[in-house]
């Protein structure tokens, strides 16, 4: 069974002013199931907060790291828990 978790993770790196949030709603949408969000951050990180099954966003959080993003990932903190709800859909902050 595939359980249902919530993933926060912020991305280091030039992620800001370069399509970086519009390209990780585009992977969240592609992997399909997932709601959450992405957003800049005042010291030039991103933060991705997606909820769904686990497969769907270990998916996204491959994508994040893989480093064929626009922009350049420098490195990326992840933390996994119980999702919380409230969401819909997947947006951009």
């Amino acid at each position: 069974m595939n359980e249902d978790v919530r993933l926060t993770a912020w991305v280091r790196g030039r992620v800001q002013g370069v399509g970086f949030r519009w390209w990780t709603r585009a992977a969240a949408l592609e992997t399909g199931g997932m709601t959450g969000y992405v957003s800049n951050l005042a010291d030039g990180r991103v933060q991705v907060v997606a909820e769904g099954d686990r497969a769907s966003c270990e998916r996204l959080l491959d994508w994040l790291r893989r480093g064929d993003t626009p922009g350049r990932v420098d490195g990326v903190t992840d933390i996994w828990g119980d999702p919380r709800g409230g969401y819909e859909g997947f947006q951009i902050r």
